[in-house]
């Protein structure tokens, strides 16, 4: 997409337009975070143009390198780029509120799916997921690795996340892409890629990013010296989001020594939660919604989980203003786009990873699992059917399975 066809679509969004958009996608994106940015793809770089392909998968990048829950991070810029800070409140809200409502009520215990029939639509709804990660690695894979340098980053990558069990092997996997980039893919003249428009400035960056490393440092010693549950609790879920990179599973065992080692809440109890999380749609840092309502120091309840849910995305946040107003000057150097192309390519590597594992190996047991994902993925790719369709056909196929 041209700069000129970008600023013809950019007719004046609302927050308000923002929030229903998010708050669709955050009913409906099953999956966990590598699901999402399939999701968010075909909402706004295929469907409404707000983003074109090289500038959505350098902001994937960027997010996927930094702290912090990617797939949130990708939806709180878009917004920001879209509708300014309150669009970007907007999509965050959105997005998040969903899953947040159900682990809240799940902790004060108002009913569950069970049964045959309930298992089944979760296993529908996780369907869903493979045929949106397939089909975004599938359309990706075609606009980023188009050479066979960019193939053989993407399967390099790829293959370090598969048989590596470290979790900062992702963001090993997309450094070697750069790099991989800055000798491999300099010879290309500069792909089009559209100008983004990044409304922070530097000083508020500079500043966010300064009150990222305050609070991280501050909280424990403020803990130490008021000895205040709140503030104990606030700096748990801080320092979770803050120290986890690729977000989604990789905060759980963070999570869990900050919260049942020091006798807060049983193990029963977390393990509870963590497989309620996994059935409900959005980011699954929600999860800190229901340990704030159920950990048994006060505040707990609705003010735990409020108190949760912004201990555990303020970090991840805070250091994304601080990034995002230096990157669109740097995306458009010539050495920083040939390491972009080997961190795009690199990027779909890490997609393509994660469709094997989690996405496949946890959901596809049988040929029926194959053969309602491979219809999904179809109906995606071939029908162009907004992914609502596939999230309904997969969850009544879902069911149908238990009842033949």
């Amino acid at each position: 997409m041209t700069d000129d066809a970008i600023e013809a679509n950019k007719s004046a969004t609302s927050p308000a337009e923002v929030l229903l958009i998010f708050l669709k996608l955050g009913l409906t994106c099953f999956g966990g975070p590598i699901a999402h940015i399939g999701y968010f793809r075909d909402e706004f770089v295929l469907r409404r143009k707000w983003i074109d392909e090289h500038a959505f998968a350098d902001l994937v990048g960027l997010c996927q390198f930094l702290p912090g829950p990617a797939s949130s991070q990708v939806g709180f810029s878009i917004g920001l780029m879209r509708a300014g800070y309150l669009g970007a409140l907007a999509a965050w809200t959105g997005f998040t509120f969903p899953s947040a409502a159900l682990l809240v009520l799940f902790a004060y215990g108002a009913g569950t799916l069970s049964g045959p029939a309930g298992t089944g639509l979760l296993h529908g709804l996780k369907l869903t997921a493979v045929a949106i990660v397939a089909q975004a690695v599938w359309g990706m894979a075609r606009n980023l690795c188009p050479d066979r340098e960019r193939a053989s980053i993407a399967v390099v990558a790829a293959l370090i996340i598969v048989f590596s069990t470290a979790s900062i092997a992702q963001i090993g996997a997309i450094v070697l892409g750069g790099l991989a980039g800055l000798w491999l893919c300099r010879s290309e003249a500069p792909a089009p890629s559209g100008h983004v428009e990044i409304r922070v400035s530097r000083t508020v960056g500079l500043i966010t990013l300064g009150m990222f490393f305050v609070l991280l440092a501050g909280l424990p010693a403020l803990r130490s010296l008021t000895g205040s549950t709140g503030v104990s609790l606030f700096d748990a879920f801080y320092r979770s989001g803050a120290l986890v990179f690729g977000g989604g599973h990789v905060v759980l065992p963070l999570l869990r020594e900050a919260f049942v080692a020091p006798g807060w809440l049983s193990d029963d109890a977390f393990l509870a939660g963590y497989g309620a999380a996994q059935a409900v749609p959005g980011p699954l840092f929600t999860f800190a919604a229901y340990l704030g309502t159920v950990v048994s120091p006060k505040p707990h309840g609705l003010a735990g989980a409020t108190l949760g849910l912004i201990g555990i995305f303020l970090p991840g946040i805070l250091v994304l203003l601080g990034t995002l107003p230096f990157w669109d000057s740097f995306r458009k150097r010539a050495g920083a786009q040939a390491m972009m192309r080997g961190v795009n390519a690199a990027v779909v590597g890490v997609l393509g990873a994660a469709l094997y594992d989690p996405v496949w190996t946890t959901t596809v047991h049988s040929p029926r699992d194959f053969g309602i994902a491979l219809v999904g993925f179809v109906l995606l790719v071939a029908w162009r059917a907004p992914p609502l369709i596939v999230v309904a056909f997969s969850a009544a196929a879902g069911m149908a399975m238990t009842l033949v």
